[in-house]
């Protein structure tokens, strides 16, 4: 029987949903795991109960991002799809959502994180969207992200501790690695339990109101740009094959 990659359990009297990543070590976002999540998701939304869900990672880290075999250009049009429809779900989602960061939180993972209503994080968790190192670019990322930090991530592929996202608004709560348990613990039963599950839920819609219409508006002009034009580049599949193959690639910049 194959494992789920990912783990579903009610907390709290079932007033929140805890899905959890569960491929440790790295966590990776496969096809399979997108799906899951989606359908997860998709489950939740007609539990007029529910208060919040949480999206975690088992292990030492959140995530190190989306499969890198499945963005090879004859399989990145199905990724993407499975990809943008989780974010939209989480995005849409009636009910608010914690990302509970660990580790590294890099790519896909990173704009998994970003799509949930608040981010919390251990200082030293590492957040960042390196795809500009393997030739190609992350569409959800240039979405949500704010513009200024934008250009910081997604041009040059670094990570950065937390705790330097912090300022930006990127991170809602830093904690030190063995106190961030009890920083969702507080936050969840003095500012989500004791209140109103359908108030929380309008709240929630408009909070999301703007965010949902702009990447709506932008996601499917960057999937085309990364479907039918740089896709049809030498470099993209060089960087994505290079790491693959664990070799320096070989930029012809075109």
């Amino acid at each position: 029987m194959t494992q789920s990659p990912i783990q579903v359990a009610r907390e709290y009297s079932n007033q929140v949903l805890r899905i959890t990543l569960h491929t440790p070590p790295a966590n990776v976002l496969t096809a399979a795991t997108m799906e899951a999540m989606t359908g997860a998701l998709e489950l939740a939304r007609a539990d007029t109960d529910l208060k919040l869900l949480l999206i975690t990672g088992a292990g030492q880290h959140f995530s190190y991002g989306a499969s890198v075999a499945e963005h090879l250009p004859e399989q990145a049009a199905a990724m993407l799809r499975v990809f943008h429809t989780l974010i939209e779900q989480v995005i849409t989602h009636p009910v608010a959502s914690l990302a509970v960061v660990r580790g590294q939180c890099l790519g896909g993972g990173f704009e998994l994180a970003l799509a949930a209503s608040q981010l919390f994080a251990e200082s030293s968790a590492r957040l960042g969207v390196p795809e500009i190192k393997l030739g190609v670019f992350p569409p959800v990322a240039a979405a949500l992200l704010p513009t200024a930090q934008a250009a910081k991530l997604i041009l040059t592929g670094r990570s950065y501790p937390a705790e330097k996202l912090a300022p930006a608004g990127l991170v809602a709560s830093l904690s030190d690695p063995e106190a961030l348990d009890e920083a969702v613990r507080e936050h969840i039963e003095k500012s989500v339990l004791p209140l109103s599950a359908a108030a929380l839920r309008f709240a929630h819609r408009a909070l999301r109101m703007q965010q949902i219409r702009h990447f709506r508006a932008v996601i499917g002009d960057l999937e085309s740009l990364y479907l039918d034009e740089l896709m049809a580049s030498h470099d993209a599949r060089e960087g994505i094959q290079s790491f693959l193959d664990k070799r320096t690639p070989v930029w012809s910049n075109a």
